[in-house]
């Protein structure tokens, strides 16, 4: 069984599914910023064959990171719903796109370091309550690339205050900085 990239000191596991290397990259770019939505099929594919072979059990609901409104009217879309919607046909889980809310405009992370990553990305997520789920219900939280982890593990303790248990969190893509 693959190992998750990251534990978080809560116990929730992060894991990525490929590196981000040329070719990654390339679909995240595509995907993101040039329209190309067909790319989040090819993208969710990889995912659901990694997450075969992580091997877990349950039903979880899928829960893309979001990008703040100014962005979203920016780029038209989140790529990650896009994504998550796919996944969601592989899996059968269900997906819930307005669930997690971005309520703070951020710097883009991969131009920060790691502490100004963290101070970034601080308070940046909220929950809607009005599309709730379930606090017993799994939560399988994706998004394109994580390096540091500091996103995911930013919305899994807000998560967790809010009492949300048993969350886990894949990433698309991750560089190559742990070997």
């Amino acid at each position: 069984m693959p190992e998750s990239i990251f534990r978080c000191e809560n116990g929730v596991n992060i894991y990525a599914c490929c590196l981000y290397d040329e070719v990654s990259k390339k679909l995240i770019k595509d995907l993101k910023y040039h329209g190309k939505k067909k790319i989040s099929k090819i993208i969710a594919d990889l995912m659901f064959e990694y997450w075969q072979s992580l091997n877990l059990k349950g039903e979880y609901t899928i829960l893309p990171v979001p990008i703040h409104k100014s962005r979203r009217k920016e780029r038209k879309y989140n790529h990650m719903d896009l994504v998550a919607e796919e996944l969601s046909k592989l899996t059968k889980f269900k997906y819930n796109k307005d669930f997690l809310i971005r309520i703070k405009d951020t710097q883009k992370q991969f131009n920060l370091k790691k502490q100004e990553r963290i101070k970034n990305i601080k308070g940046a997520f909220s929950i809607n309550n009005e599309k709730a789920i379930d606090k017993e219900t799994p939560i399988l939280i994706i998004d394109d690339i994580t390096s540091s982890g500091i996103t995911l593990k930013e919305i899994i303790v807000m998560l967790k205050k809010e009492g949300y248990k048993n969350i886990l969190a894949i990433a698309f893509s991750t560089p190559d900085i742990w070997n």
